[in-house]
Order: structure tokens, then sequence, then C-alpha cells
């Protein structure tokens, strides 16, 4: 059974990650603030990115690390930028040491 990870854009400008197997009920239900949750307080929401996966688990572990990534990180995947989102994955520690690499080499 296929599954959709999904990105909604909040009237607060906050973004809220889910996943589904039925994505147009889901964003419906969200609109009406049927579950009553993160999204019913922050109406209307948009859907501004969205993933098929094959396999529903594959789904549910995106969506746990998706939840998990910073706004940047988000807005990176959602433009397609994934050498900013390779750059933004890097740790802070990996991202020094390449710069000080970088002034011994100049």
């Amino acid at each position: 059974m296929s599954a959709w990870v999904y990105i909604l854009e909040c009237s607060d400008d906050s973004y809220y990650t889910g996943c589904t197997t039925d994505l147009a009920t889901r964003v419906a239900q969200h609109q009406s603030g049927f579950y009553g949750c993160f999204t019913s307080f922050r109406l209307p929401v948009k859907l501004i990115w969205s993933e098929e996966f094959q396999d529903v688990r594959d789904a549910i572990n995106a969506e746990q690390q998706i939840k998990g990534w910073s706004r940047k990180k988000k807005e990176a995947l959602m433009k397609g930028d994934f050498d900013l989102l390779h750059e933004l994955a890097q740790s802070k520690e990996m991202i020094q040491r390449r710069k000080k690499q970088a002034r011994k080499s100049s």
C-alpha cells in the first residue's frame, strides 16, 4: 500500500509534516479542523509539498526524519535544492573542519 509524506503551510507560516494513505482526504481533514490538532489552531492550511512512497513504513520513516529537520532544511527539500539540503545536513563540526582545511590550502 502506498502512502504520502506531506508538508502543510499553516496560516501562521509554520509547517506541519504528516503521513497518510489518502492525501486528499487527510488535507481536507486538516482544513476542517477534524482532529483538533496542531493545524486546527492555524487554519487555513495549504499543501505545499508531498511525496509518494510505495511502502507505508518508508513514508513513516521519512515523516519522522523530516519532522526533526530545521525550517531551512524543510524549505530546501520543498524547493528541490538538494545541494543546499546536503549542506544543511552536515554537522557544524564537519563544516568548521572544511573551512579550516580551505584556509590552510589558501
